[in-house]
C-alpha cells in the first residue's frame, strides 16, 4: 500500500504511528481534517494486521469528517485504531496501561485531536486516556445504543422515499452483525413489527437474539448478502459489502450502523445496481452528536432523522443517489466554514 498516495487521494492531513512496548501499544492515528475544529477520533481495539489498522484509520477518519460536517458539529475527522496486544487486555492493569499509554502519546496533539470510544473500547477505557490528556470526549456515554436509535430513525426517514412509507411494520430487514448497535437496532425494529433476519460471524449470538425477538430468523454470514429483503443493515466492523458481492444483493436499500460498509468503488456499484445507499456518516451519527453536544438520545436521533430526510428530499429533486448528495452537502459546509479562516 502506498500510504502517501492514499492520504493524498482522501485529503488527509496526517497519519501517526504510535508505539509503546511495555504496554503493547501499537496504533495508527489518522487526522483527516481539522477545518471545522479538532479531529474527533473514535478509538477502536481489535485483532488485526498493521496494514488493516492503517487502512481502517484512514477510512474511518474521512468518514468522521463527513459525519461531523453533516451533523453541524464544529469538529473535524480522525480515527485511532489499536492493534490487540499479544498478551491481550483481560488483565485490568494491562488494559489501564494500554489506554494510559495511548493518552500520553496523544497528549502533545491535544489541540488537534479528541479521542472517544468506538468498537472494542469502553467509556472506562476513555477515562484512562483522560488521565493523561484532556483531549477526550464521550466518557460515560452509551454511544452504541444511542447510535442504534439514530440508525432506526434515519432508516424510517429514508424508507419514506424508498419504500413509500416510514412504517417498519412488515418490512423485511437483514441485520448483519448483532453487537451493541445491531442488537439495539433489532429491538427497535422488532417493536414496530419488522420482519427480522439476523446474521453474525458468531452464529450463536444471532440465534440467541432471534430467540428473544419472537418471529425473527437467522442466516449464516455467508448467506446474508443473498437473502431477499427490503433493507440490508450492516452493523459490523466495516467493509461488510465488497464491490464484487454487489450483484448478489437482493435489497432495495442499504442502511446500517457500520462505518464504511462500502468502498467508493462499492458505492458506485450499488448505484449501478439501482440500490439506494444511505451513507454511514449520515445515518450513524447520533452517538457522536450526543457525546459532542450532551443532548438526550432522542434529540440526537431526531437530528439524524432530519439530516437523512433532507438528503433524501434533495436526492429525489436532483435525481442523484443519496450518498452522492450527502457527500456534497458535507463538502459544502466544510468549504464554506473553511473559507472563513481561523478565528
Amino acid at each position: 500500500m502506498l500510504i502517501m498516495e492514499e492520504m493524498e487521494a482522501r485529503g488527509h492531513e496526517n497519519l501517526t504511528l504510535l508505539h509503546h512496548a511495555p504496554s503493547g501499544l501499537k496504533a495508527a492515528l489518522a487526522v483527516h481534517s481539522t477545518v471545522l475544529g479538532p479531529a474527533i477520533a473514535g478509538v477502536r481495539l481489535r485483532e488485526q494486521t498493521e496494514e488493516l489498522a492503517v487502512r481502517s484509520a484512514l477510512a474511518l477518519s474521512e468518514s468522521l469528517t463527513l459525519k461531523s460536517a453533516l451533523a453541524g458539529l464544529n469538529l473535524g475527522g480522525g480515527a485511532c485504531v489499536l492493534m490487540m496486544p499479544e498478551a491481550g487486555v483481560d488483565d485490568p492493569h494491562a488494559r489501564e496501561a494500554l489506554f494510559r499509554a495511548l493518552g500520553r502519546q496523544v497528549a502533545p496533539l491535544a489541540s488537534r485531536v479528541v479521542l472517544t470510544e468506538d468498537l472494542g473500547v469502553t467509556p472506562a477505557d476513555i477515562e484512562f486516556v483522560g488521565q493523561e490528556t484532556p483531549a477526550t470526549l464521550g466518557k460515560n456515554t452509551d454511544t452504541g445504543t444511542i447510535t442504534a436509535y439514530g440508525v432506526y430513525r434515519g432508516m424510517k426517514a429514508a424508507a419514506k422515499y424508498v419504500l413509500g412509507t416510514e412504517s417498519m411494520r412488515g418490512v423485511k430487514v437483514v441485520i448483519m452483525g448483532v453487537g451493541v448497535v445491531g442488537r439495539a437496532l433489532a429491538g427497535h425494529l422488532h417493536r414496530e413489527g419488522a420482519k427480522l433476519i439476523l446474521s453474525d460471524f458468531r452464529l450463536d449470538k444471532a440465534q440467541a437474539l432471534a430467540h428473544e425477538l419472537e418471529g425473527s430468523s437467522v442466516v449464516p454470514c455467508q448467506e446474508a448478502l443473498d437473502t431477499p429483503c427490503d433493507i440490508l443493515a450492516p452493523c459490523g466492523f466495516g467493509h461488510s459489502i465488497h464491490s464484487g458481492d454487489v450483484p448478489r444483493l437482493q435489497c432495495r436499500m442499504i442502511a446500517g450502523g457500520e462505518h464504511h460498509p462500502l468502498t467508493l468503488h462499492g458505492e458506485e456499484a450499488v448505484k449501478e445496481a439501482g440500490i439506494t445507499y444511505i451513507p454511514d456518516y449520515a445515518i450513524n451519527a447520533a452517538g457522536l452528536i450526543a457525546s459532542a453536544t450532551e443532548i438526550p438520545a432522542d434529540q440526537a436521533a431526531e437530528k439524524v432523522y432530519q439530516t437523512v430526510g433532507r438528503i433524501m428530499a434533495f436526492a429525489e429533486q436532483s435525481h442523484k443517489p443519496p450518498h452522492v448528495v450527502a457527500r456534497k452537502m458535507a463538502a459544502r459546509r466544510i468549504g464554506l466554514i473553511g473559507s472563513l479562516g481561523r478565528a
